[in-house]
C-alpha cells in the first residue's frame, strides 16, 4: 500500500470514527475521564483532560451525520476501484 493522499484521508476518518464511538459511560469513566472527573472553579484555564472531553463530545456531536456520509463514500470508493 503507497502513501497517497487517498490512504491519508481514510487513515484519518478511521481516527474520527474512532473518537466517535467512545463511550463515556462504559469506556472513558473507567479509565478516569468521565464527565464529573474535570470539573474546575470559574475563570480557572481548563486543563488538557478537560479540553479532550471536550473535543470528544464536540466531535461525537457535531461529526455524527457527517461521518455516515463519509463512511459511506469510502465504502462505496473502496467496492469501485478496489
Amino acid at each position: 500500500m503507497a502513501f497517497t493522499l487517498y490512504s491519508l484521508l481514510q487513515a484519518s476518518l478511521l481516527m474520527v470514527n474512532a473518537v466517535a464511538v467512545l463511550h463515556e459511560e462504559r469506556f472513558l469513566r473507567h479509565v478516569g475521564w468521565g464527565s464529573d472527573q474535570g470539573i474546575g472553579g470559574f475563570g480557572e484555564e481548563p486543563g488538557i483532560k478537560a479540553q479532550l472531553m471536550n473535543l470528544i463530545r464536540s466531535v461525537r456531536t457535531v461529526m455524527r451525520v457527517p461521518l455516515i456520509a463519509l463512511n459511506s463514500i469510502t465504502i462505496v470508493l473502496l467496492l469501485l476501484f478496489g
